[in-house]
């Protein structure tokens, strides 16, 4: 039985939604560090899939134009009580990251932070970034993933079968991902826990 279902990520994320910032914090520094290499420029829309409470909003400038999405309603409503104290231009959408519905070429920047290693389809999530954003738009990943030309060890896959049921599959591989889409690699550095967490950069070159 496949665990990972967007209806077992909301009942999951909802119990989770009045702790999460407790423990989601800790990523903070990493959040900041992949927004700032973006390059962010005045009025640019920007798309963050799988927002969750909005540990993101903080980092970004004012004068940008936000869209932020979640599956679980528990975490937009989060999103819009935090920022009744950023007054960020900013809707806040109950949407799935794997078909958001919006427009092609859409967006200037897409963030995929803490999302590609949690939604059942992580290859439909980065084809969908990659059609709503604009042709020269980037995406800012951060994610927890398999070292890069290391197989999965049965460790993990043994730890993952506990990790999947509460919060995320610690065993995707990036490169596998990206591949199916045309985005380019821009930067890739290893981020939290001894590189098991990445920072990654990408861009839509066509």
């Amino acid at each position: 039985m496949n665990i990972n279902t967007n209806t077992w990520n909301k009942i999951r994320y909802t119990i989770y939604t009045p702790g999460y910032d407790l423990i989601a914090s800790y990523f903070n520094n990493s959040r900041k560090k992949s927004i700032d290499a973006l390059g962010i420029k005045p009025r640019d829309k920007i798309l963050i899939i799988g927002a969750g409470t909005g540990l993101d909003l903080k980092f970004l400038p004012i004068d940008c134009e936000i869209t932020a999405i979640d599956i679980t309603p528990s975490m937009i409503e989060k999103i819009k009580h935090r920022n009744k104290i950023l007054q960020l231009n900013l809707k806040a959408l109950v949407k799935d990251g794997q078909a958001t519905e919006f427009k092609d070429q859409t967006f200037d920047i897409v963030i995929l932070h803490l999302i590609l290693a949690v939604i059942p389809d992580p290859v439909s999530c980065i084809q969908e970034a990659e059609r709503v954003l604009k042709q020269g738009g980037k995406v800012a990943v951060f994610d927890k993933f398999v070292h890069k030309n290391q197989k999965v060890s049965q460790l993990r896959k043994s730890l993952n079968l506990i990790t999947n049921l509460l919060f995320s599959d610690i065993t995707r591989n990036f490169e596998s991902i990206v591949n199916h889409s045309g985005f380019t690699v821009l930067s890739d550095m290893d981020a939290d826990f001894h590189g098991n967490f990445r920072l990654i950069q990408l861009r839509k070159d066509n």
